[in-house]
């Protein structure tokens, strides 16, 4: 699978003269549809002139506009993918039906950190680390694991951080404690959930700041979050893997508790002396 359409923006963003980057933002806040409207409408969106559009199209790679929208397209009819509709018949032969599975794995780690720049990790660390405000995580049907098992850990390592579960009508009650010193990680692939997606806009208009974790298609909570981690997730299989994610997370998890290293380690002694 070659890259994504985001994952070659988060590749090149940084290299971006002003204008590119504003068309970049504006895709990805409303990703793919800004990009499979006319050049001249993709523009007005975006705030810039149509040639810094096919400028910023050819920095990605494209020949031409056409060949940027095809792919765009392809990636949409992934989006929609149901389960259902990838199904998947191992070859039979030398290897089992997991060889296919774990290459597929391997490699959805090596393009996930491909495209996750150094600078973006320090950064969601940075934020991390600020205890200032309140830490909120959650995520969808599949993906609420990863958020319950990055919360346990953080909680060791700092002071209010939250996990949200249970009912819709049960996040929504903590948005009165929410502002703009908080941070909110959310785990959303495809199919996305609209709850996520509702929650994420009136955590947005509270000025809470939110981390994304989402695949290489992008969730529409994208338009309202701070910072975006796509993850490769697809496999052969029916399923979609958030393997990718969950060693992402583990990587913040391990980044933060050395960023906090004294204040972690006293945190996890008095801990320990409580149990």
């Amino acid at each position: 699978m070659g890259a994504s359409v985001a994952e070659l923006i988060a590749e090149r963003i940084e290299s971006m003269p002003a204008g590119e980057r504003r068309a970049a933002q504006a895709l990805v806040a409303h990703y793919p549809v800004v990009g499979l409207k006319t050049v001249a409408e993709f523009a007005q969106a975006a705030g810039v002139s149509s040639p810094t559009i096919l400028r910023f199209v050819s920095r990605l790679g494209f020949q031409n506009y056409p060949e940027f929208q095809s792919a765009l397209q392809d990636e949409l009819a992934a989006q929609l993918q149901s389960p259902a509709s990838r199904t998947y018949n191992p070859p039979s032969g030398a290897g089992g039906p997991a060889s296919p599975m774990l290459e597929a794995t391997l490699e959805n780690l090596r393009e996930t950190f491909r495209h996750i720049s150094e600078r973006q990790i320090a950064e969601i660390v940075d934020k991390l680390a600020d205890r200032r405000g309140h830490m909120f995580l959650m995520g969808g049907r599949f993906t609420d694991p990863l958020a319950r098992y990055m919360a346990a850990h953080l909680t060791i390592v700092r002071p209010n951080v939250h996990h949200l579960a249970g009912q819709e009508s049960m996040w929504r009650d903590r948005l009165i404690d929410m502002g703009k010193r908080d941070v909110l990680l959310i785990f959303d692939i495809r199919r996305y959930q609209e709850s996520l997606l509702r929650f994420s806009e009136k955590a947005h208009q509270r000025g809470v700041q939110i981390v994304l974790f989402t695949d290489q298609w992008l969730s529409p909570i994208a338009r309202f979050a701070r910072h975006v981690i796509a993850g490769r997730t697809a496999v052969p299989s029916a399923w979609d893997s958030s393997a990718a994610l969950f060693v992402v997370a583990e990587t913040l998890i391990g980044a933060l508790t050395l960023r906090l290293e004294t204040e972690s380690a006293a945190r996890i002694r008095e801990m320990e002396n409580l149990r």
